[in-house]
């Protein structure tokens, strides 16, 4: 990575048409709207967390976020027909239409980006 890439941050980061980060908002407290909340640059390191972490779909409420605005995310688009997290490259498949020219075979938009996930 050169020296700008390293000050500004990914590429991709200023695609308008990309979000900008994906979160993850789980209830603390069922019916009360106070939220643990996971960030993460990538969908798929987002939802690779998740299930590592043991937090589980029906949990979660997943949101893309641009820089201003947030729009939820389909679960079903992250998830196996038994209702289970989606892994790498299963989940790249699914994403395939929802961003369309992004993903594509030996081609992603979010491949500059890192695969961390903050949260509480």
């Amino acid at each position: 990575m050169n020296v700008v890439r390293k000050i500004l941050g990914p590429k991709s980061k200023y695609d308008k048409s990309l979000p900008y980060t994906y979160e993850a908002r789980v209830p603390i407290i069922e019916g009360d709207e106070i939220y643990n909340h996971y960030l993460s640059d990538k969908i798929c390191s987002l939802i690779e967390y998740l299930n590592e972490n043991g937090i589980k779909p029906e949990e979660v409420q997943l949101f893309e976020v641009y820089q201003n605005d947030d729009f939820p995310i389909k679960k079903e688009l992250c998830l196996t027909q038994e209702g289970q997290w989606l892994c790498k490259p299963q989940i790249c498949c699914s994403l395939k239409e929802h961003y369309k020219g992004h993903i594509e075979e030996g081609k992603c938009s979010f491949k500059d980006r890192g695969n961390e996930c903050v949260g509480p």
